[in-house]
């Protein structure tokens, strides 16, 4: 396996790792540039993150969220894709190692934003469910929806407790808003899919080592997450640290347990590693250390941008900038831009990030929002949440796709879809697959050092 992209003549060249908002930004101003642009993600497609928790819920289609890169850029763009995984940096050759083969760079940008972080615990990060992806999402649709069979012919009462209380780790914006969906789930689905079910026995636990939900966000608009779930029924723990799973039990600090089968983790994140990137490189997270032009510390050519970076020298956020959408985009955006003014022989422009507000919802008719000189709560900001989320989406079937599951949730008080899918590779294909990267990837290894000694050598 290799590339196959020859380099243009006259053209330098910009590899980005990750199409999330901020690689697929950079990459889309770049595409009618005098730069030749390969973007590299392990999908094929673009996700929405902030609906993801409603694929997990099973109110709408993971394809109404995402979006393939080749259908994004198209045969007349000038953005090449490949479906690979950046492994290693070798800045002093402008390479680039992916599990497909080596790429060289002019300028390359990493985009590859974050995983969960499990802080340590593997027995957590192997018991847990977390939902950063869109498999995860799908993985845990089936857990829930699996589950609620097995509660209805199960032997014991124990574990049907155990199949019927799910626990959810995290108060930021992720685990407020699966924890409303869930909570909707439980009003108005349960009871005509599952007539024979108590549906008072399913038990929904939110749980927040903080003394609040939606940290990022106001008090005012985290009193009031608060009060909307547990007037939904939601069990609100806060200030309750999480220290293990065993045994089908969450167990806190204080020493409470609380059986369940369904123990979704959403509590923080770390940023995606790649190879070769020396630890005075590394800040808080895992995030790489950029200066205001979002140049990695210690390199001249290569980049980092959105969730997977963290700046240094912005007075207003001497933590890093918050891991949001908007600033990833806004990062691409301007990075795109430094990039073509340093071909033309400009000097780059510093990023300053312009917060447009954030918002939560959770559940019909309950949201917070805040903008810089607006914070609501309920109804408006529940509706203000549709029409920004709505016309982020990409493509227009997909907008209409997520519009028309909104529309028949709100007005039948369900959602339409349930399938439990186990969508599997063959064993030996994954066996086959993990063989031959195994072997490219050494064969590429030895090529390498075999370069560098002739170098040496001469």
């Amino acid at each position: 396996m290799s590339f196959n992209i020859e380099r243009e003549k006259g053209k330098k060249r910009v590899v980005i790792v990750g199409g999330g908002f901020g690689g697929l930004k950079l990459a889309d101003k770049l595409s009618k540039s005098n730069f030749q642009v390969i973007l590299i993600d392990k999908n094929n497609y673009h996700q929405f993150p902030p609906l993801i928790y409603q694929v997990a819920s099973a109110g709408i289609e993971p394809s109404s969220i995402s979006f393939p890169f080749r259908k994004i850029f198209g045969k007349k763009s000038h953005v090449n894709y490949r479906m690979a995984e950046a492994r290693l940096i070798f800045p002093e050759k402008n390479i680039l190692q992916t599990s497909i083969g080596k790429v060289e760079y002019d300028y390359l940008i990493l985009a590859a934003g974050t995983t969960s972080n499990f802080f340590g615990n593997q027995n957590i990060e192997k018991e847990a469910i977390p939902m950063k992806t869109l498999q995860e999402a799908m993985g845990l649709r089936n857990a829930l929806l699996g589950n609620f069979e097995r509660s209805v012919t199960c032997a014991t009462e124990q574990e049907r407790r155990e199949l019927l209380n799910i626990v959810i780790v995290g108060g930021g914006a992720t685990g407020v808003e699966i924890a409303g969906a869930l909570a909707e789930m439980k009003r108005y689905v349960l009871p005509k899919d599952y007539p024979d079910m108590n549906e008072n026995l399913l038990q929904i636990y939110l749980i927040e080592a903080g003394s609040r939900l939606l940290s990022g966000m106001a008090p005012v608009s985290s009193q009031k997450s608060a009060e909307f779930l547990r007037e939904m029924g939601i069990n609100v723990w806060l200030d309750k640290k999480v220290l293990d799973y065993r045994d089908h039990k969450v167990i806190l600090e204080d020493g409470t347990q609380i059986p369940t089968r369904t123990f979704i983790w959403v509590s923080g994140v770390r940023a995606n590693a790649i190879g070769n990137m020396p630890s005075s490189s590394i800040g808080r997270g895992g995030r790489i250390k950029v200066n205001q032009y979002n140049k990695v510390d210690g390199f001249d050519n290569i980049f980092c941008i959105g969730d997977q970076c963290i700046m240094n020298g912005d007075k207003d956020y001497p933590y890093g900038h918050p891991q949001l959408a908007q600033v990833a985009i806004q990062q691409g955006s301007l990075l795109a831009e430094n990039l073509i003014r340093l071909q033309k022989g400009k000097a780059m422009k510093p990023f300053h990030y312009r917060n447009l507000g954030s918002m939560a919802t959770v559940g019909r008719n309950k949201a917070v929002a805040e903008f810089s000189s607006l914070k609501t709560q309920g109804w408006i900001a529940w509706f203000l949440w549709l029409v920004v989320h709505l016309r982020s989406i990409l493509g227009v079937r997909n907008k209409i796709n997520v519009l028309l599951n909104w529309m028949w949730s709100y007005m039948t008080y369900d959602h339409s879809l349930r399938l439990i899918l186990y969508p599997r590779k063959a064993q030996e294909v994954i066996e086959r697959e993990k063989r031959e990267a195994e072997t490219h990837w050494g064969e590429d290894e030895m090529q390498q050092n075999a370069t560098d000694e002739k170098s040496q050598s001469k």
